[in-house]
């Protein structure tokens, strides 16, 4: 059984300061076991077209095929279905209403994986289906600044949206103070669409996992289903791809 955690009025606070929020702990040794089970019993899901979304990525190791991230898994993993629910608490206290999933995925960052560059996720044109968005990650394995851990630049979110449908420019973030964030199993990260964020690649020899859940507001709608049906046109996953077309990932 996984419990839901509840945020504490200073962990609120902080969110609020910040636009984010590190949780420590916030599951035990044996709630950690069972989600780094389900990790591992969805990437060994097999991959078909209408099921979980998987997408692969080249080693900067060795050229080898690598798995970079696999999304929409609750409709597939009654587990990870369950974490959603359990997750919906929290950031509707972030939100200051009942809150929706919106989206979902675990970040493999498997040794040579890439890292992702300054972003924030309303980038993603996000703000057509709602106004704001939490994002809940949890650690799966330790995550450190060697094998390329969350960095969050404070406060930046009251800035609102930086830049639209494109990454964010060198010159957009010249004056950001990206804190690296590292994590050890069971931490809990919450942070809003508008705070930058980033991390590097893994060069090491260990692999980097990290669950996201991210939720709206539920009095702006529930959009999982359109999300992912508009995302689908554009960035389907790697076994729904025409070989013949050239996919493009903007943010």
């Amino acid at each position: 059984m996984i419990k839901t955690p509840i945020l504490s009025d200073s962990q609120i606070a902080e969110f609020q300061r910040d636009g984010y929020v590190v949780c420590r702990g916030a599951f035990n040794t044996e709630e950690t076991d069972t989600i780094t089970t389900w990790a591992t019993e969805v990437e060994e899901l097999p991959e078909l077209p209408g099921k979980q979304w998987v997408f692969h990525e080249e080693s900067a190791l060795d050229g080898s095929d690598l798995i970079n991230r696999i999304e929409y898994i609750s409709p597939f993993h009654s587990g990870f279905a369950s974490l959603t629910e359990n997750l919906r608490h929290a950031a509707g206290q972030l939100l200051g209403d009942d809150a929706v999933l919106f989206k979902e995925k675990i970040n493999f960052k498997m040794p040579g994986g890439g890292g992702f560059e300054p972003h924030q996720d309303s980038q993603a044109g996000w703000e057509v289906y709602a106004s704001n968005f939490i994002t809940a990650m949890i650690c799966i394995d330790e995550a450190t600044v060697e094998n390329g851990c969350l960095e969050i630049a404070a406060g930046e979110n009251k800035r609102g949206l930086i830049r639209g449908m494109e990454p964010l420019t060198a010159n957009d973030t010249s004056d950001m103070n990206f804190i690296a964030v590292p994590t050890r199993p069971g931490d809990m990260v919450l942070f809003d669409a508008y705070t930058p964020h980033r991390s590097a690649p893994n060069p090491t020899t260990e692999q980097r996992r990290v669950y996201y859940a991210t939720y709206n507001r539920a009095s702006e709608g529930d959009h999982i289903e359109r999300y992912y049906a508009d995302k689908r046109k554009n960035f389907p996953p790697d076994i729904e791809r025409d070989p013949d077309r050239e996919y493009v990932y903007k943010v």
